[in-house]
């Protein structure tokens, strides 16, 4: 995978393209081989066009990659270019399979992603192991839940302590005002005494 994890980020899961779909491009290369030495001279050429579309082909399905990790799901692709798109975790909205009679068989098959972003949803095709692409997403999505419940329920307990610790009292200073207050005859003795016990039992 060409794309860099953030530093708080992990890879659950990497993915490709079903082997399958290397089955095409492996019967042109056979069919312009076999061709190209019955036909002779041009055939070469033939054999060469058969060789270097299953090299393609090959190459593409290395670069197609799609890996979940604890913040988004990555989607690369591209065999002269290199593209990559992510749908964080939080945006996606659903997430579904379906695999037909030959996918059940070989193991292949599509995913497809709703998210809340302007493209609605995106299908994945040809996907290895699909069920497991489904199950790595919705499992990180209830792992990402949880933990932003649990970030804010940690920030929200370190703001209110933060604001009792800025609200509490000094006893000292209060107590010393008080006393130079009664010294300079602006309270009795019976309300420094009331306010001494008010500010020593909060």
């Amino acid at each position: 995978m060409k794309t860099r994890l953030k530093n708080d980020e992990k890879l659950i899961l990497e993915t490709r393209l079903h082997w399958f779909t290397m089955v095409l491009p492996f019967l042109i290369l056979l069919v312009a081989t076999v061709g190209g030495i019955l036909i002779g001279g041009y055939g070469l050429l033939l054999i060469l066009a058969g060789a270097l579309w299953f090299f393609y082909r090959m190459v593409e399905r290395n670069n197609n990659i799609w890996a979940v990790t604890n913040l988004r799901v990555i989607d690369e692709f591209g065999v002269f270019t290199n593209n990559a798109k992510e749908s964080p975790l939080d945006k996606i909205n659903n997430v579904s399979y379906h695999q037909s009679l030959w996918g059940k068989i070989f193991g292949f098959g599509n995913v497809q992603i709703q998210t809340a972003a302007e493209i609605g949803s995106t299908t994945y095709a040809m996907v290895k192991d699909p069920g497991k692409l489904k199950d790595a997403i919705t499992h990180m999505q209830e792992e990402y839940k949880g933990f932003q419940i649990r970030k804010q329920a940690s920030e929200l307990a370190n703001a209110i302590a933060a604001e009792r610790v800025k609200t509490k009292t000094d006893v000292p200073a209060e107590l010393e005002k008080l006393f130079d207050l009664k010294q300079r005859g602006i309270i009795t003795e019976e309300e420094f005494a009331a306010r001494k016990r008010k500010l020593l039992d909060e």
